[in-house]
């Protein structure tokens, strides 16, 4: 496909959105979906331009795509107006494909997707996610060694993507991809919020934005003090994660704090495998 740069998607501070979970009893946490929309449209209220659902920060990997696609149908339903963008990144390209056309179907305005680890053909996997996306804009995603593999600013005028969320915190890497390319460039890293919004980017998609709305909006139209104040939230928001970010929220909003981890997904898909039938 021919590479698209639309307009932005929004422009200023979104959110990766935190999954909230609600005891499961004998089975693992089980996905809190209204929570997890109440807490989206709370943030929207605080200045939350955009969201980003089922992103690295509401633990994707832990949920499985019925999960998936019934939050993102919960956000969009919950934050009318608001732009909201679904994670659908995965390890081949037959599962980005599947979750970029159900998230699309669920009613997301784009799709963030991070090519696979030492992907070869950037130019191929990103056409076929955009195919799957139906004209739905498609964010490429930059966070190697976390989520899959690296976008290369090179490549960028060559991908079939409207924007990109680059969340490797290098300074020098972000004014590259604005010098050398048109397409919306959204920051995830905290620490360069102002940075960023000085620079002219697009926007930013920021875990901590989660606990400290206020002070991520202030710190991206110029609040320098507010950008120095958030640099305690992130390191907060860093330890043991996802533990640390839903510590914050929990203390600032009074949400749950439960995770699942990939093990336990795994210890309940054996178990409903092997379990006895009736």
């Amino acid at each position: 496909m021919t590479p698209t740069v639309a307009e932005a998607l929004w422009r200023g501070v979104g959110v990766a959105l935190l999954t909230l979970f609600e005891d499961g009893g004998d089975d693992p946490p089980r996905v809190d979906v209204a929570a997890t929309a109440e807490h989206a449209a709370r943030l929207v209220s605080f200045g939350v331009r955009g969201v980003l659902v089922a992103g690295t920060t509401g633990e994707a990997e832990a949920l499985d795509d019925d999960e998936r696609v019934e939050l993102i149908a919960a956000v969009r339903q919950a934050c009318p107006g608001v732009p909201v963008m679904a994670g659908a990144s995965g390890a081949w390209i037959g599962e980005a494909v599947a979750r970029s056309a159900g998230a699309v179907k669920a009613g997301a305005d784009a799709v963030l997707v991070a090519p696979p680890r030492r992907c070869l053909d950037p130019v191929g996997w990103y056409d076929g996610v955009a195919r799957a996306s139906g004209g739905v804009p498609v964010v490429a995603y930059h966070f190697p060694g976390v989520a899959g593999g690296e976008v290369a600013v090179d490549d960028l005028a060559r991908l079939p993507v409207a924007g990109l969320k680059d969340s490797s915190g290098d300074p020098e890497r972000l004014l590259a991809a604005l010098e050398n390319w048109a397409g919306s460039i959204y920051v995830g890293s905290t620490v360069l919020v102002g940075y960023a919004g000085a620079l002219g980017a697009a926007g930013a998609i920021l875990a901590v934005a989660n606990a400290a709305p206020e002070e991520c909006v202030a710190a991206w139209e110029g609040d320098w003090s507010a950008q120095r104040r958030l640099l305690a939230a992130h390191q907060a928001a860093r330890a043991r994660f996802p533990l640390g970010l839903k510590q914050l929220v929990a203390d600032r909003f009074g949400t749950a704090t439960l995770r699942r981890s990939l093990k336990d997904r795994h210890d309940h898909d054996v178990s409903v495998v092997n379990r006895p039938r009736s």
